[in-house]
């Protein structure tokens, strides 16, 4: 494994917790790492392991999983099939791309409770119905979710460990960097942002001198197979899918940003025709989906508006290649324009974007807050992001406002403050310039927001 994973870590956790008892669920989009990363661990925590790829596995191992009676043929059957000896409580099975074989998901309370080995499963669009209907889950499965390439790991990759940890020493010690290594650290995360946390499209970016266009060809690879999931698995609803997976870049494009369904579908774009079209996209972790909260209160869950919602990409690199055709990226200099600052409206939606996929992948939902004022016939509250302490008896939230140019008004969060002020513990507010405090506002660079 090229790019060390966090995750890693975490699994290491589960390992050293459950003891066997529990088998592991890495639940992820696709091209993410989860198959690569899994067997990484397999191989450095484990005397030996068996890898099955539901992909292609052979009829003769699919057809072992429909009698499980005898456990002692059905890893004789895997030893022999993939001529590995197995070892008792030092074995690891992966089960990868179980999500095309829902009966080995099914049989892993049997296996666990067997105990002779452990088991990780990985997978995508596990949660979609279509794929868990005709089977029992499994209590005996720990689930884990795994996001694209974060900020922090594309860094270590990239090789900028010293001026990670300078970041991390700031952010605590509430301190901006010098302007040299604020332009530089500025500089990594715009890279960062262009090329995406695909595993692929930043191993060719490296490889290739910091190459934009090789990691926009292999995000465009993968496009294509998210398009081929939509095709594949939402048979119900694959067009609604479709249009507004489609016009993600067009939504986020405009001012408010939200999912506007009549334009969409001009005739019938109401929120109940297309709301399982949206939790699908959701579930599949292809893209982030935000809610507004209509009363940022306790439990932000509990007062969402699930008519009212803004559609992320999972992953802004991908969004970059998904907006812009490649002729368009070529012809325009695109990434020259964003790298340069000349990219205004684009850069915003970009920015929002990649704010909206590091709070998702610190394993926050996302939510948003807006109000509408009769009097100016518009909204004079539109707080881009709402975050919470996560206290159960203290609960406290944080505003979120994600700013792409130097220059901009505070106007929403001032007057979120006076209406919130006693549940509001940090407000933020994130700017390509330096660190800083004033008047109970943090203001921080992009490249820290992992810091929160």
């Amino acid at each position: 494994m090229e790019i060390k994973r966090n995750i890693y870590y975490k699994i290491s956790e589960w390992k050293k917790e459950t003891n066997g008892t529990k088998a592991l669920l890495i639940e992820g989009a696709r091209r993410i790492g989860k198959s690569t990363v899994a067997e990484e661990f397999a191989q450095n925590e484990y005397k030996s392991y068996i890898l099955i790829d539901f992909n292609k596995a052979k009829k003769k191992i699919k057809d072992a999983f429909e009698s499980l009676d005898d456990l002692d043929v059905f890893f004789q059957t895997l030893t022999l099939e993939y001529n590995t000896r197995l070892y008792p409580r030092e074995s690891l099975i992966i089960f990868d791309e179980i999500q095309k074989f829902p009966k080995a998901r099914e049989a892993i309370k049997y296996l666990v409770a067997d105990g002779r080995y452990d088991y990780i499963e990985t997978g995508s669009l596990i949660s979609i119905k279509e794929n868990v209907e005709n089977i029992t889950i499994p209590s005996e499965e720990r689930k884990m979710q795994m996001y694209p390439v974060n900020f922090e790991e594309f860094m270590v990759y990239m090789g900028e460990e010293i001026l990670l940890d300078h970041i991390r020493e700031c952010f605590e010690k509430s301190q901006p960097l010098d302007r040299q290594i604020h332009n530089k650290a500025m500089r990594l995360f715009m890279e960062y942002m262009l090329v995406g946390g695909m595993p692929q499209a930043i191993v060719a970016y490296k490889k290739n001198g910091r190459d934009f266009h090789a990691a926009d060809v292999e995000k465009r690879d993968i496009l294509a197979l998210y398009e081929d999931d939509i095709k594949k698995a939402a048979k119900k609803y694959k067009s609604k899918v479709s249009a507004i997976f489609d016009n993600i870049p067009g939504f986020l494009s405009t001012h408010e940003k939200r999912v506007v369904l009549s334009e969409v579908d001009s005739n019938n774009g109401t929120f109940d025709r297309y709301d399982e079209p949206l939790f699908w996209l959701g579930d599949s972790m292809i893209c982030n989906l935000c809610y507004k909260c209509n009363d940022p209160n306790v439990g932000l869950a509990l007062n969402k508006n699930e008519s009212y919602v803004k559609c992320y990409m999972g992953d802004t690199g991908l969004l970059v290649s998904h907006a812009f055709s490649e002729n368009e990226i070529m012809d325009e200099q695109l990434y020259k324009q964003i790298m340069d600052g000349k990219l205004s409206l684009n850069k915003g939606m970009l920015y929002e974007n990649m704010i909206a996929q590091m709070i998702t992948a610190s394993g926050r939902k996302l939510f948003f807050y807006t109000r509408y004022s009769a009097e100016k016939h518009r909204n004079d509250i539109e707080i881009d992001f709402i975050i919470s302490n996560e206290s159960k008896t203290k609960f406290k939230i944080s505003p979120i406002e994600v700013k792409s140019s130097k220059n901009y008004t505070t106007s929403s969060l001032g007057t979120f403050k006076e209406l919130f002020k006693k549940r509001i513990d940090k407000q933020i507010i994130v700017h390509p310039k330096g660190y800083s405090e004033a008047d109970g506002v943090i203001k921080i660079p992009p490249y820290m927001m992992y810091l929160i």
